[in-house]
């Protein structure tokens, strides 16, 4: 089983399932405007979740970016091939699982010609987090 909090036994899949289940109660209950729902199912995949982490360090992750031009203004965009190659998935796979992120909110894309380019949504993710952290 992997763990999704290292050595203590906690899955992924429970941790996902564990806050499906709240947040549903609760988004219907209360009628939260943020919807934590769809990022949690983003991120019950674990090739979605490791993404998520590999962008957060993008330079430790994956090599330069060259197609990217640092005039553009998208610091830190990886180019969905270089994920895919990562992850050893298919790229149509990939593009699927960051179309998925990004449309949760957690993802932010920029096309550059033939290349698309994505990076982490750090505002977003820290509203999750923090709304996460109050509710629990």
């Amino acid at each position: 089983m992997k763990s999704g909090y290292p050595n203590s036994g906690i899955s992924y899949y429970w941790i996902a399932a564990f806050l499906f289940e709240y947040l549903h109660f609760y988004k219907n209950r209360y009628n939260d405007p943020m919807d934590n729902l769809s990022i949690i199912k983003a991120l019950s995949n674990e090739t979605r979740f490791k993404i998520l982490e590999w962008l957060k360090e993008p330079e430790v992750h994956f090599g330069p970016q060259d197609h990217l031009a640092k005039e553009c203004g998208f610091e830190h965009g990886i180019c969905v091939g270089s994920i895919a190659e990562k992850a050893g998935l298919a790229q149509s796979v990939i593009s699927g699982y960051l179309v998925k992120m990004q449309k949760a909110g957690l993802l932010q894309s920029k096309r550059m010609g033939q290349w698309t380019y994505y990076r982490r949504d750090e505002d977003a993710i820290r509203r999750f987090k923090e709304s996460v952290q109050a509710d629990l």
